[in-house]
């Protein structure tokens, strides 16, 4: 089994709506002829470099996938039938490609890609979750309020000195020293 890329160039004046068929079909036909569509890669509308059909723009979109030469003169005799399609190139990526190794590939960069999602809460767990939410919320203030403030340290001695001297009379400040 080869490796396979197809690139395809979609008149862009049509509709999403009107795209996704022929999307649809070459999906279709690799798993028509036992091959595995890899990744289904859409570029989206770009400039193109020369006009082709009179159109300046078109949509672009690469399937990577494998299988046998069947399938590649399946999907090419699809786009030269339908008019949908401006152009396409089919190019082989690998010769001799192990099908298990692409699917365990597959798998891992899907499972990097996805974040898993968030269980689901019930009621009561959400409640217990604002309860210890407010919990660890009031304990945070009580460490803060506990905590000696490093600046209020800096500054307390320095008023403690003038209200000291402010408090104290001449002769009082003679029996201190």
């Amino acid at each position: 089994m080869r490796r396979y890329e197809t690139f395809v160039i979609v008149d862009p004046d049509i509709s999403q709506e009107q795209r996704e068929p022929l999307f649809d079909r070459v999906k279709e036909l690799i798993t028509q002829q036992d091959g595995f569509l890899v990744y289904e890669d859409v570029w989206g509308e770009r400039k193109l470099a020369y006009e082709v059909k009179k159109k300046a723009r078109g949509f672009y979109v690469r399937f990577d996938y494998c299988g046998l030469a069947p399938l590649v003169n399946e999907i090419e005799r699809y786009f030269r039938i339908d008019d949908r399609a401006l152009k396409y190139m089919t190019v082989v990526l690998d010769k001799d490609v192990d099908l298990e190794k692409v699917k365990e590939e597959k798998a891992a960069a899907e499972s990097q890609k996805e974040p898993e999602p968030a269980p689901l809460e019930t009621p009561a767990e959400t409640e217990s979750a604002e309860s210890s939410e407010e919990k660890g919320a009031e304990l945070e203030q009580e460490q803060k309020a506990a905590e000696p403030d490093p600046q209020a340290e800096k500054e307390a001695p320095a008023s403690d000195i003038a209200e000291s001297a402010q408090d104290t009379t001449p002769a009082e400040k003679k029996e201190e020293a």
